[in-house]
């Protein structure tokens, strides 16, 4: 991933090699953890960190569609944690893992 934006609470980042945008927004405190990574366009991902308030560049990451989410809270309950994941973006990593197998394969021989 070659171009990264930060704030604080969130990460975006371009991935060259499949041209597509990505954010994750992670939340960490003492109720628990939350984990939310969203397929973002090129429009947002440019907007990114021109507000002065991050709240208002998360809206507008979770504005766009949302391809994985974990959540590992206590508010208030005992619950277990909570994962879902998008089938897109099951494939995508998949296919990102194949990709990285096969560059170890070749800078081996």
């Amino acid at each position: 991933m070659t171009s990264t934006k930060k704030g604080k609470y969130w990460t975006a980042y371009h991935d060259p090699e499949s041209g597509r945008y990505f954010a994750e927004i992670m939340h960490i405190n003492r109720e628990g953890m939350e984990d939310y990574s969203f397929e973002i366009t090129k429009e947002i991902f440019n907007t990114l960190g021109s507000f002065s308030d991050d709240t208002e560049n998360e809206r507008l990451i979770r504005s766009a569609k949302m391809i994985y989410s974990f959540e590992n809270t206590m508010y208030g309950t005992l619950g277990p944690e909570r994962t879902v994941w998008d089938e897109e973006a099951n494939e995508a990593r998949e296919e990102a893992e194949l990709r990285l197998e096969s560059r170890k394969k070749k800078k081996g021989k």
